[in-house]
């Protein structure tokens, strides 16, 4: 049966596939910030932090000198991606309104005592992002909702990548 060193250059290869999508993943999502305008809610700031993890994780997978750390690098991928899918089914489930998000995703918090014309102020220039509402949709499916399904590709490419191959038939 091969091991993973028969099989390093592809194992090394997931891992640099899976660092090239996390990029592509987050430049996508700072993409509908900063040119389209779409404000991130507090859970889809929180659904950037695996990817944040997993970039120097798969860059270092990728360049690993010994098959047992390359194993070891996709299966840690694998265990980060799954959590990532796991943020975004949550934040999809909060924005159909299958349960309840975090008190801290209602929008602003509250404005500091003062006079009436600071509060107004305050208010004209707040932006409210809830959780609650999709900003956007493709397929029927939110931000949050497509960062699920990416999650789940990028951790059974991980996870795949990380076993020993199958003996030839």
């Amino acid at each position: 049966m091969p091991t993973i060193r028969d099989r390093l250059p592809e194992a090394r290869a997931a891992a640099g596939l899976i660092l090239a999508a996390a990029i592509a993943t987050i430049a996508g999502a700072l993409a509908f910030e900063h040119l389209w305008g779409l404000r991130p809610c507090p859970l889809c700031l929180q659904q950037r932090w695996p990817y944040y993890a997993a970039m120097p994780v798969a860059l270092a997978t990728a360049l690993a000198p010994r098959a047992g750390l390359v194993r070891l690098g996709l299966a840690l991928l694998a265990l980060i991606f799954l959590a990532s899918a796991g943020l975004g089914a949550y934040h999809a489930g909060v924005e159909w309104g299958w349960w309840q998000g975090p008190s801290d995703c209602a929008g602003a918090p509250a404005a500091a005592p003062g006079s009436v014309g600071d509060f107004l102020n305050q208010l004209g220039a707040t932006r409210v992002t809830s959780c609650m509402e999709a900003a956007w949709r493709f397929l029927g499916l939110s931000l949050a909702g497509w960062n699920a399904v990416i999650s789940l590709g990028l951790a059974a490419l991980a996870a795949i990548g990380s076993r020993p191959g199958r003996e030839a038939r």
